[in-house]
């Protein structure tokens, strides 16, 4: 049996999926919480539908049942850009569902088995955006929330054992990427250019922070939110 389980939302692809990979390769129990399944066999693959609270509900109590989380890494996310004149209440209500209520319950129900064994990481995908960029109202909103909320549960969880941190990836190169800006488009060169280290990031750059701050040797690193943006968040805003 593994020392270690670790749940991730949206564990089916892109940074969920690469994390998930570095994680079995240590040899740790993974379970990927995403409304498809993946393609790695080493990867237990649970069906949800994090917008959708009862949906998220009961898989965290399923979850919780039959394993001894360790490990929270909440990644699933979307953008919904809009700029302010065509945003709407909504998108604000969906994205807090997703990043934040969906990571909540899910945490209420892994807590138990951490506090009794004094030991967790629980960690957020958040965004550069966090610090504002447009056309993204909600986005930018339920990223910025994801800081504040990991900052009390850190300072409510460390006494037992439980660090709560946060990646905060700039443009990479994933899908929801290429959703906004073409691939291998002139815009993604010229985005590239102002970024301060002079390329977008990739995968692995998420995934090895994430590492970091999942080691259980990383015990003294707590409420912390750590940007994987080439600089951008403090230099140019690259979008």
């Amino acid at each position: 049996m593994s020392e270690y389980t670790a749940v991730i939302t949206g564990g089916n692809k892109g940074i969920g999926a690469d994390l998930a990979a570095d994680m079995t390769a240590r040899g740790w129990k993974v379970i990927s919480l995403a409304r498809h399944p993946g393609e790695a066999a080493e990867v237990e693959h649970v069906i949800c539908d994090l917008s959708d609270p009862a949906a998220v509900a009961q898989a965290a109590a399923d979850v919780a049942a039959k394993h001894e989380v360790t490990h929270f890494i909440h990644n699933a996310g979307i953008i919904l850009p809009n700029l302010i004149e065509d945003a709407r209440p909504d998108e604000m209500l969906a994205l807090t569902q997703l990043h934040l209520a969906s990571a909540l319950t899910l945490a209420q129900a892994f807590l138990p088995a951490m506090k009794a064994r004094g030991f967790g990481r629980i960690l957020f995908n958040a965004s550069r955006a966090a610090l504002g960029a447009k056309t993204r109202t909600a986005y930018s909103a339920s990223k910025a929330g994801m800081i504040g909320m990991a900052r009390t549960w850190a300072l409510e969880l460390a006494e037992h054992g439980i660090t709560v941190n946060v990646v905060a990836p700039g443009p990479i190169l994933t899908d929801n990427f290429w959703g906004i800006v073409p691939k291998g488009s002139d815009q993604e060169a010229d985005l590239a250019k102002r970024i301060p280290v002079g390329r977008l990031g990739t995968v692995r750059d998420v995934t090895r922070t994430f590492m970091f701050l999942a080691d259980p040797d990383a015990g003294f690193i707590t409420g912390q939110t750590l940007f994987v943006c080439g600089g951008a968040s403090i230099g140019t805003v690259p979008i």
